[in-house]
């Protein structure tokens, strides 16, 4: 199969219903915890990207054992710090940030050396916001540039933390939680507002956590040592994949959307925010409440005389991984849409505020950026004649997926590579998207 798309054409209306891949943070999450869990969990509607995937060989080169059937996964959890170790043993995240980071901290207790390697996107990201907390709890971390590949060698003395995490990394702060769980005492972790998928799971699952929250920050308190049983979930489809069919609604003409069953947790829905503060047609409909998350049906329908916004950075954390497919609302936007303290964002799968300033200036988009601001001067009347090759990305999924969205709703002639790379978090993309009526060679 070709690595390489060309769409020449812009997408027709279309009035549909879809359903899109299932949670990439949680179906990872469940994995790891199921690997905890005593007994068998049964975990349906995991997302088979590459991503998740890397996460079920993770466990098995830890000696833990699953099987498919269905559309369920059985995972023969062993307990906490259960893993039956080898020596040379080397885990391969792939380009999972969150498998990497997150699994470090089910590894605080190994008998064995564990090596962990990723592709070459994933080993130039920091990973010191993980292994430095992890160091405290008395673990040997050895890491040339705080990056991967790096050697993890647990320890049997673990001593229980307070740490304070002051980035709004889900990520760091899940970490730790699980670390927490093989740590004899009360962890405390103060972390500045970000995805909660972990406290859901850790609450759904009854283990020892106590949870209070202010305007800024989540303070958490976790008691180690506690055993939990086995479990069922069955994981809800993803709003950062439901993004790029929102945002392809809002920009094409006389088109609306319904998306089933995705979670709609506060943490998560900063674009919904941010996009009805554009004047974006949005609603959730036949809204459920599902172990802790709020699950949803998106309702969106092509939006005219979109606002451009000032866009309140307190709103960056929920909404960091759609900030691509905003820009391109902002594009289309009356006025200059203004985005502050994004420099996440280039700490991402590739230096993604930058490739995004690079393509909206390639379609003709003002663009100003000052340190990790930016103003985004947007043309209503933007519509796209020339030719647009996209590629040198680092392999970045979500540039991808952005790309392919740009060329269906302004038209041009588009030449994107490296799309092999959005099986890492949405397989199903291309096929959803010819569903729609596009035309994709």
């Amino acid at each position: 199969m070709s690595n390489t798309i060309i769409i020449n054409k812009k997408i027709k209306s279309y009035k549909k219903t879809i359903v899109v891949g299932s949670d990439k943070s949680i179906s990872i999450r469940t994995i790891l915890l199921a690997s905890q869990a005593l007994g068998i969990s049964t975990i349906s509607n995991l997302l088979e990207s590459e991503d998740v995937l890397n996460a079920l060989n993770a466990i098995k080169k830890l000696g833990i054992k699953y099987k498919k059937k269905g559309n369920k996964y059985k995972i023969y959890g062993l307990g906490l710090n259960g893993f039956k170790l080898n020596q040379n043993t080397t885990i391969n995240a792939g380009n999972s940030g969150t498998l990497a980071r997150l699994i470090l901290g089910l590894l605080v207790k190994s008998d064995q050396k564990i090596k962990l390697i990723g592709d070459k996107s994933l080993s130039k990201r920091d990973f010191s916001r993980v292994t430095n907390p992890l160091k405290q709890f008395g673990v040997n971390i050895k890491s040339t540039k705080n990056s991967l590949p790096l050697e993890i060698h647990g320890t049997e003395f673990l001593r229980p933390i307070n740490f304070i995490e002051n980035i709004g990394s889900a990520q760091c702060k899940s970490a730790v939680m699980l670390a927490a769980l093989n740590t004899p005492g009360k962890t405390f972790i103060k972390a500045k507002k970000s995805r909660n998928h972990t406290e859901l799971l850790f609450k759904f699952l009854k283990i020892p956590m106590k949870l209070n929250e202010d305007k800024n920050y989540d303070y958490i308190q976790i008691t180690g040592q506690s055993f939990f049983n086995c479990f069922k979930y069955s994981v809800p489809s993803d709003i950062s994949s439901s993004a790029f069919f929102i945002v392809l609604t809002i920009l094409s003409s006389k088109s609306e959307i319904t998306i089933k069953n995705v979670n709609i947790n506060k943490s998560r829905i900063g674009i919904i925010k941010i996009l009805k503060m554009m004047n974006c047609n949005i609603a959730f409909k036949n809204i459920q409440n599902y172990h802790g998350e709020k699950i949803a049906d998106i309702n969106v329908k092509s939006s005219k005389n979109i606002r451009s916004i000032n866009c309140p950075s307190k709103l960056n954390s929920s909404a960091i991984d759609e900030f691509l497919v905003i820009f391109l609302v902002a594009a289309k936007a009356k006025g200059v849409s203004k985005f502050s303290n994004l420099e996440e964002l280039n700490k991402k799968e590739s230096p993604r505020l930058n490739i995004a300033i690079n393509i909206l200036k390639m379609m003709g988009i003002k663009v100003i950026k000052k340190k990790n601001n930016i103003k985004i001067y947007g043309n209503q009347k933007l519509e796209l004649q020339g030719k647009y090759n996209i590629k040198n990305y680092m392999k970045d999924h979500r540039v991808a997926m952005t790309s392919i969205i740009a060329a269906l709703v302004f038209g041009g002639s588009w030449k994107i590579n490296d799309i092999n790379s959005i099986n890492t978090s949405f397989p199903s993309f291309i096929k959803l998207i010819k569903n729609l009526g596009a035309k994709i060679n």
